[in-house]
């Protein structure tokens, strides 16, 4: 179903968000997850690729560099490790520098509270610490 007049209909949606997520997580991360699809998991991979990817991150009203940032600190708040990690690279790899995350981080502590960004700074220097090969964009879009 098209949203808000934009003329897309999902295949175009989906096309959309499948660019812009493995600009953002890279090709390996999303073919691991492609991979990992199952009959079970085929909706639900196809929504956020539509939605959150298609439509959110696609959306012209903020770069990817401030979608980064207000992901990282949702993610830390709501102690979301797993995907937590996975956009901690993804910020490095559209260009963000451990110090800006080191920033959201902070902003976290003090609207989140401690203990989430505690758990969230252990997440991101391990992240840090041993990225993955090949896990990255190659860099900036």
């Amino acid at each position: 179903m098209p949203s808000d007049g934009d003329g897309m209909d999902d295949q175009r949606r989906h096309d959309q968000g499948m660019s812009v997520r493995r600009a953002v997580l890279g090709d390996p991360h999303v073919d691991r997850a492609a991979a990992a699809t199952t009959e079970l998991t085929a909706d639900f991979q196809d929504l956020i690729t539509r939605y959150a990817w298609g439509e959110i991150w696609s959306r012209p009203g903020l770069d990817r560099r401030t979608r980064s940032c207000i992901t990282l600190a949702m993610l830390a708040a709501l102690s979301h490790e797993e995907e937590l990690a996975m956009h901690v690279r993804a910020a490095l790899g559209i260009g963000l520098s451990p110090e800006e995350i080191k920033e959201v981080l902070l902003q976290v502590a003090i609207y989140a509270g401690v203990p989430a960004a505690n758990r969230a700074f252990r997440v991101a220097q391990q992240v840090l610490d041993d990225p993955p090969a090949g896990d990255r964009p190659a860099g900036p879009p």
